[in-house]
């Protein structure tokens, strides 16, 4: 049987690994092998340490061996074959954090730009990054928070009738847009042509107002 790889942890390391735990942007393989090698300096067995992960036995004597090895860079992915990389991890980590953590002085959302001038690296550089990890600070969505408090209930009723109706009925959504302005151009639209886009006038007609009712059938 393989002797074990003996961990034992400078201030530095356990600091930077306990980091990468709790921040939450850190990759989920990057904090299990963290909490493998935290795990392992306390003194517990690979057995142990496979039994309160939940993970194989080589998982962690892999992880182990790696990190007694080459310290802190064994428990990132080994480099793939290619042009040898311009860019480090710390680089990439500064940038993320940098992302996901603050916000340029003079804007709400950092661009490829201002993220270039904040760290020294390129826009592509920086493109690529964000490109890689899935992070597009320019968009937003909304959400809307409902203060019903029987709106669980209600939405479990709504939803129920979706997933489970009854039998032999026809189950409709209905939603209306209301005051949709009935408006039409005060001359015929010019159709499209070779090296020519449809063209239409800028200035309209008022015809009032209509309403716009719709029944749909989600269910079936």
């Amino acid at each position: 049987m393989a002797k074990r790889a003996e961990i034992v942890l400078d201030h530095e390391e356990r600091e930077v690994l306990e980091r990468w735990v709790r921040r939450p942007k850190s990759s989920q393989a990057l904090a299990f092998r963290c909490r493998i090698v935290l795990a392992a300096a306390e003194g517990r067995s690979s057995t142990q340490i496979a039994a309160e992960l939940g993970c194989n036995l080589s998982t962690v004597g892999r992880w182990r061996g790696r990190f007694a090895q080459r310290r802190l860079d064994g428990l990132h992915d080994e480099p793939r074959p290619g042009k040898p990389r311009s860019i480090s991890d710390a680089e990439v980590e500064r940038v993320i954090v940098k992302t996901l953590e603050e916000q340029p002085v003079d804007a709400t959302h950092w661009s490829t730009r201002s993220m270039a001038a904040a760290t020294g690296m390129s826009q592509s550089a920086i493109s690529r990054i964000w490109r890689a990890f899935g992070l597009k600070p320019h968009r937003t969505e909304t959400f809307k928070l409902s203060p019903d408090p029987q709106f669980v209930d209600k939405v479990r009723d709504i939803v129920g009738l979706y997933l489970n109706p009854p039998e032999a009925a026809v189950v409709l959504c209905i939603d209306e847009k209301s005051q949709i302005q009935a408006l039409d151009r005060s001359a015929p639209v010019l159709p499209l042509m070779p090296g020519v886009p449809e063209r239409r006038t800028h200035d309209y007609v008022r015809h009032g107002t209509t309403n716009l009712y719709a029944a749909l059938d989600v269910a079936s």
